[in-house]
Parts: C-alpha cells; sequence; structure tokens
C-alpha cells in the first residue's frame, strides 16, 4: 500500500492557503511536493524488490493506454490512491479489491451532487460547506459515508476560496485518514438518505442567467456561485454580458453613471471601484469585472469607457517589444501558423498555465514592464495586450487622480493643504453620518479644520476594504521587493514634504517647527526607508529533525503577514508614531486601519494622501479620524482585525487588551511611563543638567520616555537645581513655528489643565515648586517649565506620570548605589531610564538592574529606528522598529 507520506499534509496546507496565488500556479507547487515526497516511497520500495514504475501520462484522448494498466495489474495492490491531480475535479476515486471503492467529493451529501456541488454550495447561500469521503455503489456518489469534514462559508467567499483553505489541504488528509481506517478494518459504512439530493446542471451557461427579482443576498449567491465557470450573465445593451467577482455593497449608495440591465427593475451603476447593482430588498451588490461575448474581460469600472480608447501609435522601440511579445506568443501558440492582431490566447488552445509562462518571458526582455496575471484575462487578444502593455510602460494605465476636498491655509511663509475626511479604500470620504469635529491649534485656541468623525460603519467599511486588500487584492500578490519600492517611494515623497507636514504637525499638536522637522517627520521618514529595506529580508529557517528512514524529513519554518491591522496612535508625536508602526505593518505584507488621536488628525490624513500618491493599492492604508472610545474600541473588538498596536495610557491599553480577547487577536501595547534618571556625583555635571532638561523638556514634556523622576546625589544637588533654574529662564516659550522658540504649546486645553492639577497636588503634599507650575499669560495652552524638589517616594508626583514640562527631583544619599536603585525599581512602569557618571562599572551594574526596556547612559532620548523600542510591567510588551518587530509585531 503506498500512501502520499504525512510531511507532504502540512505543506500543501501553506500552500493553498498562500494570498494571491492562482490556481495552476498552486497545482504547479503541490504536484512539485508530490513528486519529491514520492521519491522516499520509490526508493524504499525498489530495496523490497517492489515493482517501481514511472510514466508520463495514463490515458490519451480519454482512453486508458493499456501498457500502462497492464504494468500497474501486474503488481497485484491491495489498495489504490489516486492523487489529487487538479482541484477542480469533483471526485477522486481510491480503489481496494478487497474492501471495495471508496470516493472523495467535495460537498456534504446528500443535499448537493454532482460535478458543481461547491458552486450550488454557494449558489444556496448555504453556511457550511465541506466534502464527503463515502464507498462507492453503482450510482458512484449514493453508497454509505465513510467520513465527512466541514468549513465556514464566509459572506464572500468564492470556489477557489473553499477549494484553496479547506477541500484540497484537508481533502488530502482526509484520504489518508480513510485508507488507514480501511487498512485497520475500521472504517464505518454509514448510509446516505437520498431525500433532498439535488443534480442541477448549472455549469451550463444557458442555466446561469441572473434573475433579477431576488434580494441583493441571492444576487450576489449567484453570482459568486458562477464564478469562474460558467460566470453568471445577464444582457445588456443587446449582448450578454457575464458577471465575475462580486460583494454585498453595505454602505450610502455611490455616485456612477446608469446601466439599464434587461429585466432589473433598477438601472446598475458604473462606479469608480465597479458596477453596483441592486436587489430588490434595495440593498447593493458590487461587481468587480464584466466579460464580453468576444472574450474580452474589462473592469466593471471601464464599461463607458472600453470603447472610447482609441488605439496607441507605437514607437519604433515599442514595436520591436510588440514583436518579441508577438515571438514569445508564437512560442507557446505553436499550433498557430501565425499570430494575428485578433489571435485570441485563450481560444487559440493557452491554459492558465501559459499565463504564467508568458509572462515570465515577458519580464525576462522587459523588467521595467509590471504585468500581473489578471492583466492577461483582461486583454486576451494580441492587439489589445500589446496596447495594455505599452500603457503600462508609459505609466497611462495609472489610477484616476485621486479627489480630495482641503482645507488650505497660509502659514509659516508657505500654503498647506490638509485633507480632513475619512480615508478608506483609497478614497476621501466622509463620515458615514455625516459627523464633523473641530481640530484646534494650541497656539491660539483656533479652528484649524472641521474634521469627519468615523463611525461604527465607517469602521466597518475600512476593515473590509483593508481585508479584501489582503486576500483579493495586488497588494497580497505583490512580491516583498514590490512592497519594499512602494515604501522607498512613500518615504521619498514624506521627504519631499517635509516642511508642509512639520509646518501641520506644528499647529494641529504644538510642536515646535524645529524639532517637528527634525524629529516628528525626520524621524518618520528614516523610519520607512528602514522597514522598506526589510521587505525582503522577513525570512523562516529551516530545522533538521529525525531522519527516520525511509523518509527523508525537512521542516522549514516561514514567516507570514497575519492580516488585517488595527493601529492606534497617540497625540505626542503623531506621525512619528504612525511610522513606528505602520511602516513595520506594511514592510510585513499586511493591511492597515489607523486610528489617529482625535486631537491630531491631520498629519495622519496628509499622509494617507501621500500613501496614495506612492502607489499603494486601495485598501492597503485606511485611516479613520475620530473618538478613540467609538473607533478604537470597535476595532479592538472587531472580528476581523488580526492585531492591534496601540501607543497610550496604560487604562486604555488594559481595555484595549480585553476587547482583543473577544478573537484573540495579537496585540502589542506601549503604555504609560515614569522613567527614572539617577545623576550621579562623579557625572559632567554641565552634561547632566543639559540632558537633564532635554530628558524632562524635550517636546513639551510630552514624551513617552520622558524623566517622570529625578535621583540627584546629595553633594551636587542644590547645584544641579541652581543651574536648572538658570537654563529655564533662558527658554523662549512662544509660537512653535518661531525658529527661536524653545518651548511651545500643550498639545490641548484638558491637558494643559490636567498639568495645572497635578502641579497643584504636588504643593499640597508638601513638594517644593521651586519654579513655574502656572499657565503662561497669553493666548494658547502654554505652560511654564516647572521643578518640584523635596519630593518623598509616597507622594503622587512621585509615582504618577505627568506627561508634561514638570521636573520632579529627588535626593539620595551619597554613595547610596543600591538604595537609589530600589527607589528607581519602586514603579510600576518599565519604559526607559537614564544614569549619568563617569564611573563605567557603576553604569553597567546600574544598568543590568534597572527595570526598563531602555537604559540611557550620559545621553537621553536617543532612539533609532534600528534599535527595538518598548518596555514591560504597566509599560505594555512588544517591541517598536528595529529587528525585533518581526517577532513581536506583525508576523505570525
Amino acid at each position: 500500500m503506498c500512501i502520499v507520506p504525512g510531511e507532504i499534509q502540512h505543506e500543501l496546507s501553506n500552500l493553498s492557503q498562500s494570498k494571491g496565488t492562482f490556481e495552476f500556479e498552486l497545482l504547479t507547487k503541490k504536484c512539485e511536493l508530490t513528486k519529491k515526497y514520492s521519491r522516499p516511497s520509490a526508493l524504499a520500495a525498489e530495496k523490497d524488490g517492489t515493482p517501481v514504475f514511472k510514466f508520463p501520462r495514463w490515458r490519451a484522448k480519454g482512453k486508458p493506454i493499456q501498457e500502462v494498466v497492464a504494468a500497474y495489474k501486474s503488481v497485484g495492490a491491495e489498495l489504490n490512491v489516486l492523487p489529487f491531480c487538479t482541484q477542480f475535479i469533483p471526485m477522486d476515486v481510491i480503489d481496494c479489491p478487497k474492501h471495495g471503492s471508496i470516493i472523495y467529493h467535495p460537498s456534504i451529501l446528500p443535499r448537493h451532487r454532482g460535478a458543481s456541488a461547491i458552486n450550488w454550495t454557494l449558489i444556496q447561500g448555504d453556511k457550511k460547506a465541506g466534502f464527503t469521503i463515502f464507498w462507492a455503489d453503482d450510482g458512484l456518489d449514493t453508497g454509505p459515508i465513510l467520513l465527512q469534514r466541514e468549513c465556514d462559508v464566509g459572506q464572500n467567499d468564492t470556489v477557489d476560496d473553499l477549494y484553496n483553505r479547506f477541500l484540497f489541504p484537508e481533502g488530502v488528509k482526509a484520504m489518508v485518514e480513510a485508507v488507514d481506517l480501511i487498512a485497520d478494518g475500521k472504517a464505518p459504512r454509514i448510509p446516505q438518505p437520498e431525500e433532498g439530493a439535488t443534480y442541477e446542471g448549472i455549469q451550463k451557461k444557458e442555466n446561469a442567467e441572473i434573475s433579477w427579482d431576488q434580494p441583493a443576498a441571492a444576487l450576489h449567491n449567484w453570482i459568486r456561485g458562477h464564478d469562474k465557470v460558467p460566470g453568471a450573465w445577464a444582457t445588456v445593451d443587446g449582448q450578454v454580458v457575464t458577471f465575475y467577482g462580486s460583494s454585498l455593497l453595505d454602505a450610502s449608495v455611490p455616485a456612477g453613471q446608469e446601466l439599464t440591465i434587461k429585466g432589473a427593475s433598477r438601472p446598475g451603476l458604473v462606479t469608480k471601484n465597479g458596477l453596483v447593482i441592486f436587489g430588490n430588498d434595495g440593498k447593493m451588490v458590487l461587481v468587480r469585472n464584466l466579460q464580453f461575448e468576444d472574450g474580452k474581460m474589462i473592469p466593471a469600472s471601464k464599461y463607458f469607457s472600453a470603447d472610447e480608447t482609441t488605439a496607441l501609435e507605437l514607437t519604433e522601440e515599442e514595436k520591436k517589444m510588440a514583436e518579441d511579445i508577438r515571438a514569445i506568443w508564437k512560442g507557446i501558440l505553436s499550433n498557430i501558423a501565425v499570430i494575428e492582431d485578433s489571435t485570441d490566447f485563450f481560444k487559440s488552445g493557452a491554459s492558465s498555465m501559459h499565463v504564467v509562462r508568458m509572462l515570465e518571458e515577458i519580464k525576462q526582455k522587459y523588467s521595467g514592464l509590471q504585468l500581473q496575471n489578471e492583466d492577461v484575462y483582461m486583454a486576451t487578444k494580441f492587439a489589445d495586450f500589446v496596447q495594455m502593455a505599452v500603457r503600462k510602460l508609459r505609466g497611462e494605465d495609472k489610477e484616476e487622480e485621486l479627489v480630495i476636498d482641503y482645507v488650505s491655509k497660509n502659514v509659516n511663509n508657505m500654503t498647506v493643504n490638509m485633507p480632513y475626511q475619512c480615508f478608506i479604500n483609497g478614497q476621501f470620504i466622509n463620515a458615514d453620518d455625516g459627523k464633523t469635529y473641530d481640530t484646534i491649534n494650541p497656539t491660539d485656541g483656533s479652528i484649524i479644520a472641521s474634521v469627519s468623525s468615523a463611525s461604527f460603519a465607517d469602521v466597518d467599511k475600512a476593515v473590509a476594504a483593508a481585508k479584501e486588500a489582503f486576500e483579493n487584492g495586488e497588494w497580497g500578490r505583490m512580491n516583498a521587493r514590490e512592497r519594499g519600492r512602494l515604501m522607498y517611494r512613500l518615504a521619498d515623497l514624506m521627504e519631499e514634504h517635509q516642511e508642509e507636514l512639520a509646518t501641520i504637525e506644528s499647529i494641529d499638536s504644538g510642536a515646535v517647527y524645529t524639532l517637528a522637522l527634525k524629529t516628528h517627520i525626520g524621524m518618520s521618514v528614516q523610519t520607512f526607508r528602514y522597514f522598506a529595506g526589510w521587505c525582503d529580508k522577513i525570512q523562516g529557517a529551516t530545522i533538521p529533525i529525525n531522519q527516520a528512514r525511509p523518509n527523508h524529513n525537512l521542516t522549514f519554518t516561514k514567516k507570514e503577514p497575519i492580516g488585517v491591522c488595527a493601529i492606534v496612535i497617540p497625540w505626542n508625536y503623531p506621525l512619528m508614531m504612525l511610522a513606528w508602526k505602520s511602516a513595520a505593518c506594511l514592510a510585513a505584507g499586511n493591511t492597515l486601519v489607523l486610528k489617529p488621536a482625535q486631537v491630531t488628525p491631520l498629519t495622519s490624513l496628509k499622509f494617507a494622501e501621500l500613501s496614495a500618491k506612492a502607489g499603494f493599492p486601495k485598501g492597503v492604508i485606511n485611516i479613520l479620524p475620530g473618538s478613540g472610545g467609538l473607533v478604537g474600541q470597535h476595532l479592538s473588538k472587531h472580528p476581523d482585525v488580526r492585531k492591534i498596536g496601540f501607543t497610550g495610557s496604560t487604562p486604555t491599553g488594559k481595555e484595549i487588551m480585553k476587547s482583543a480577547a473577544t478573537n484573540l487577536k495579537k496585540v502589542s501595547l506601549e503604555l504609560g511611563g515614569k522613567s527614572p534618571l539617577i545623576i550621579f556625583n562623579d557625572c559632567d555635571l554641565d552634561r547632566a543638567v543639559k540632558m537633564g532638561m532635554g530628558a524632562v523638556y524635550f517636546n513639551k514634556g510630552e514624551n513617552c520616555i520622558a524623566a517622570g523622576r529625578l535621583f540627584v546625589e546629595e553633594s551636587i544637588h542644590d547645584e544641579f537645581v541652581r543651574k536648572v533654574v538658570e537654563e529655564i529662564k533662558k527658554m523662549k516659550i512662544g509660537d512653535p513655528l518661531d525658529r527661536s522658540t524653545d518651548h511651545g504649546p500643550q498639545n490641548h486645553k484638558a491637558h494643559l489643565e490636567k498639568l495645572l492639577q497635578y502641579c497643584e497636588t504636588g504643593v499640597k503634599e508638601g513638594a517644593t515648586l521651586v519654579y513655574g507650575g502656572k499657565q503662561v499669560c497669553r493666548p494658547g495652552f502654554f505652560m511654564e517649565p516647572t521643578v518640584f524638589t523635596d519630593v518623598e517616594d509616597h507622594m503622587y508626583i512621585a509615582k504618577e506620570e505627568s506627561f508634561g514640562p514638570v521636573m520632579v527631583i529627588s535626593k539620595f544619599k551619597n554613595g547610596d548605589v543600591d538604595g537609589v536603585l530600589r527607589r528607581a525599581n519602586s514603579t510600576e512602569y518599565g519604559l526607559a531610564s537614564g544614569i549619568f557618571t563617569k564611573d563605567i562599572s557603576k553604569a553597567l551594574y546600574i544598568s543590568e538592574k534597572l527595570e526598563a526596556g531602555t537604559v540611557f547612559i550620559n545621553t537621553y532620548n536617543k532612539t533609532d529606528v534600528a534599535a527595538p523600542f518598548g518596555g514591560f510591567k504597566q509599560s505594555g510588551f512588544g517591541k517598536d522598529l528595529g529587528k525585533l518587530f518581526s517577532t513581536s509585531f506583525l508576523i505570525r
């Protein structure tokens, strides 16, 4: 008895779930794996003296080759396992002379039988699909059941989805299990009832016409059930038009050009996303592709422009390319004497396998011509294919220009253009319920823009768009280096617009312009460039395992993207926090839905505009401004979100973890901090003062790793405080767009009020307010840089984060290294820390003992895109940046 080895099952399953791979590519790989794993069995058989035959084929023109049949019968096999040779053969038969034949059938019998069982499952809108292995009888599929397997059917699943995800990989495993049950004499024979069985012949074109008096869900089921064969059709403008690629559309009716369809009570709408059709319940279905009677397939969105495109006049260079392509077609279509302009690739005998060969041959000659498998199906005739290829080479196939409504302001000696709507599936659109909110300039309290406030419906639309882009879109088919190319292009665009981005960041968040230019924007650009380089370097490993004979086993790991990732970012570094998380997400091949902080949405929306200009496919990046309690919470619970990355407060992080448990999505959190900074008396005092002030007042103190508490050795304490106050008095507080400004406004009014209350609490508890603690007397949300001394360990300001320009200083006894270390670690947070000393041994000892994700020695705030960043304890878990992103963020 010869069975496909068990170790092939895992690899077949992985291949079947590969995103964006067409069925013929899967088939090729599966055949290669089958051959690879068959060799050890063949070698073992030869050693046992069992004859081994290898024939290129077993039948010709539909009839068995007698020589092959005779050779096989001569072996006297007990059990014959016919391998899966294609995903779309509806039955595979295992014949056992002693026990009888068993059959694999891709349906849960007895309801649907025949070659189109899975198509019919989709047409009926069944929630369950699966397959049956049963004993054959005279009717082939009416014998007793041996075993069955079920799977859920998604709302937009197709036949391809079910085969790739379940029917093929699980079918292989079930066949092996069935054979084992027979061999062990444990195979059941469960009688199957015949009532309810159907044999509808839906694989015929004449039976696939769409009946329009049905709800939208029934129309969608009919179309997807007939996709790809034979194709659901309707009569449009007197000709049969076949509909492919449908999905239910849950949104308001989009703008589009009406298209009259015979039998439909309401015209369809040709929109920029495809053809929208209506059920008798008023709900909608979106159809992506249309095919005409001559075999030509077009995007449904191009219906009215399909016949308006004039033929391009080719240059001499393009004519040479056309002849090169003609020669490639001739090499494939060897049965065609001459490749004419009207020659149809598929009608001339080419199969889906030849698509790969043709595109690869073209790629060898013209590496700059980026063609996808789908392009061949859209232009099957030679002349059309050449025209399409030339347009792509010229860049004329670019999608229509992005439509953006801006709020424009003349500020900082330039005009800044700021999108203000939600960005979903490649478009800027109003919130579904039309709600907006005002984003405020903290410098003077004025309104910058009225921004769309995303609703639950917008979250669902954005997640659906991201899921579609990941599972079925161009992004899912794109190779890693092409992803990297897009990310490099986006980084270049961000750099080109860095002054505009920094200006928007300043007026929206209050960041000093020079800091915004260097850090907020500069590090964002660096982050995208860094992760662009990682795209094609996310690799697995080969692992040696037991080499038990006769099998030669190989185990390898593969890092794969998770899918839709939700990102929720804070307001202190709006663009940089976006970059830290989304760059890693995109490098890994995921898609994202990002919620910026409600008070600082504008650079995120500008980023969305630049991502579209960089060429990111629709749905890959989605930006939803609005309420964290509404949008963030819904993203945390959403069943189609597979990972959530959050930077913000610890209490909110805990709520996100609870919500994420609904579908066990992966979570990474960067939360609160109370980072200790220890300054010893053997330090360079002037440097410690300068760096210590930066550790507290950098970015107005709105900094997750800000030094929340300074421990200063007793002998230098007073001098340190005196120097700090002297330097504070030199700081210029004012307009963040003024290049000489040192200290800008706090991010928003509520935060300023919280800081003032924080300072009042410190005074009430007995800490000494040395400087500041008050609001600056001018318009806007400005606060004086503040210094507290004599802070005891039990005080509120010693334990809680201010997230503002408040320096909290505690004194420690000379030489009490272990004592100050205990005090520094006496916090629930563990994000960052710092040490100032000239004693390298002391520095290394302290750095090993400090409970923090980052330890700075004789410096502070020195983050870099190549260094991992993150904390532990109640500062969260998971890492941003650096090589570790692949294990802690977004790779399964």
